[in-house]
């Protein structure tokens, strides 16, 4: 645990030390972040930052809200199908819709085609023009709202039908048991999903700069990377972001729990769905068949722009010609192939690492007498509520100090002066720079990638354990114990095997994530060689001439890999899923 907290908590100090130190070093001040707040240009940034999570977070309560209340409610053919396509947006990140989402709704777009060819203009509309702000809220929106969805369809399923049937035995109309018994008791359950689309909309790093939507905060932490070393303002913005969404999230937790009201216990009755006629069930596949198709629309059209000739799909509402080769030269392009490369191994590290740490704390928050337990929980989910920019910057800061970079703390002359000159020398001057480094001259981000990897996904490997360590009963552990097995051997014979469904579907999350992780890798590999998917597409877009077939090809099979991976571990850990998303 100490190592967690070193490589969790060290790096969210750094920035916040760094955003109130002078340059050299040698007093605390308040100027930089006074000037972040001043320069209307950074003020601009955060502004537009706050506005799209909150134009995000907003639509993706409204939209699915009624989702999860059709999906919890109502009986009707094909449900099953319907409410699992409702997770499509989940196989595929953000920033690669917005692949996509350009060729839908670009001035030669296709839906300015649809237009066009109803006679409805004559001239197509930029909608991802002005910077893209409503475009990049839209994307979120369609990327985001399975998120809130999963978390509000676990809250109606533990709520105890009892309830809304002593509203109704007391005159209570629908509207009413809606308002005073439902939202009251469902609301834990949609600000945990709301606050992670929150925090993830305000620092999303990708989706802007697809957009090449600039103008806003975390962007403006990209661009003032190669100022680190000369300059204290990207601490500034970074501690400035970090503050608000935390202090964000503070305050709607305690508005949220002042209000929030429990239940006596899980539902002491079932539930009987109500079972909708035809016209009924017609309604409800126009209604969440509709959100399925425009979800899926960035989706279909990444799959399309895989398919295009370059250059073959502009002004038209489908391509003029298809190709395969986007999909062949994506698996035999040097920085492609090289890419998957490197997320595969970092994914695979990161994932065992995210295992052992997350079953050990499992345990302990399951099983453990220790005090401190809830602070052993609280950290381990902590990485959902911090914004992974934040955590990236952090990961860079952590790689310029001393034993990363920079000169050794005075306070340990002592002891290097115990060791032999040449030691003593090894010591005193960045002694782990081979081993870790962002912006040298000969960097190698592989050790750092790993770690930030790994404690980005550790929630879900923990929340799964936690999960499986809840259904299982402690008396086997306590029998091995009896027959003197030791804490190693029961852990081997007993708890990993009872639990092995859940840790797998913990794993299957991280190391997919993991592999589509996007603000981690566009800070941390400066390289092309060290480059991981995600920056390898952003590389890869901007390219001329077949850039944007490769990447689009790439995001494909990106989705592909995620829709595997979600759908298995969905069947193993079921309607808990939705518990792996909150912060």
């Amino acid at each position: 645990m100490a190592i967690l907290a070193s490589c969790l908590l060290w790096p969210l100090w750094l920035v916040l030390r760094g955003a109130f130190l002078t340059l050299d070093g040698s007093a605390w001040t308040f100027w930089h972040v006074a000037e972040v707040v001043r320069d209307p240009v950074t003020r601009a940034g955060l502004f537009n930052a706050l506005a799209i999570a909150c134009c995000v977070t907003v639509g993706t309560l409204l939209l699915a809200t009624p989702l999860a209340m059709v999906a919890a409610r109502l009986n009707f053919a094909g449900k099953g199908l319907l409410t699992g396509l409702l997770l499509l947006p989940l196989v595929l990140p953000p920033f690669v819709g917005a692949i996509g989402l350009r060729h839908l709704l670009g001035r030669e777009g296709a839906f300015n085609a649809v237009l066009c060819k109803l006679g409805v203009l004559e001239d197509g509309i930029d909608f991802t023009g002005r910077g893209g702000f409503w475009a990049v809220v839209l994307l979120e929106i369609v990327s985001l709202y399975p998120i809130v969805y999963l978390n509000l369809s676990a809250a109606l399923a533990n709520l105890d039908p009892a309830l809304e049937e002593a509203a109704r035995n007391l005159g209570a109309g629908a509207w009413t048991r809606f308002r005073r018994i439902t939202i009251p008791l469902v609301t834990p359950g949609a600000f945990a999903g709301a606050v992670i689309v929150f925090i993830w909309s305000f620092t999303e790093l990708g989706t802007p700069l697809m957009f090449e939507y600039r103008n806003v905060t975390s962007v403006q932490i990209f661009d003032g990377l190669k100022d680190m070393q000369s300059s204290r303002r990207p601490f500034a913005l970074v501690a400035v972001m970090l503050v608000v969404a935390i202090a964000i999230y503070v305050a709607g937790k305690f508005m949220v729990g002042g209000k929030t009201h429990a239940m006596q216990s899980k539902a002491s009755v079932g539930r009987h769905e109500i079972k909708v006629g035809w016209l009924g069930t017609l309604l409800c596949w126009m209604g969440v068949g509709g959100v399925v198709c425009v979800a899926g629309l960035p989706h279909i059209s990444t799959i399309l722009a895989s398919l295009s000739l370059p250059g073959e799909w502009y002004g038209t509402i489908l391509p003029r010609s298809f190709t395969l080769q986007g999909w062949s030269t994506a698996m035999s392009h040097p920085l492609a192939v090289s890419s998957i490369r490197n997320s595969f191994i970092l994914s695979l590290c990161a994932t065992v690492v995210a295992l052992v740490i997350g079953l050990v704390a499992a345990r302990l928050i399951a099983r453990g007498t220790i005090r401190g337990r809830g602070m052993i929980d609280a950290l381990m989910m902590l990485p959902l509520a911090v914004p992974g920019l934040v955590m990236a910057f952090g990961f860079i800061a952590m790689s310029l100090e001393w034993p990363f970079g920079g000169v050794m703390p005075h306070m340990l002359d002592g002891v290097a002066g115990v060791f032999p000159q040449i030691w003593g020398d090894w010591l005193r001057n960045a002694p782990l720079r081979p081993v870790a480094d962002i912006v040298g001259a000969n960097p190698n981000p592989f050790p750092l990638l790993v770690v930030a990897y790994a404690i980005r996904r550790m929630p879900y490997v923990t929340r799964a354990a936690v999960a499986g360590l809840q259904q299982t009963s402690v008396s086997l552990e306590e029998a091995a114990k009896g027959l003197g097995a030791g804490l190693f051997r029961t852990m081997r014979k007993i708890v990993v095997p009872l639990v092995a469904a859940n840790l797998l579907a913990g794993a299957l999350l991280a190391f997919s994530f993991s592999m589509l992780e996007v603000s981690d890798s566009l800070l941390l590999a400066q390289r092309e060689s060290d480059y991981p998917i995600t920056k390898a597409i952003y590389t890869l877009y901007d390219r001329l001439g077949d850039g944007e077939l490769i990447a689009s090809a790439m995001g494909v099979w990106a989705m592909a890999l995620l829709a595997i991976t979600l759908l298995a571990a969905s069947s193993m850990i079921g309607k808990k899923m939705g518990a792996l998303f909150r912060a």
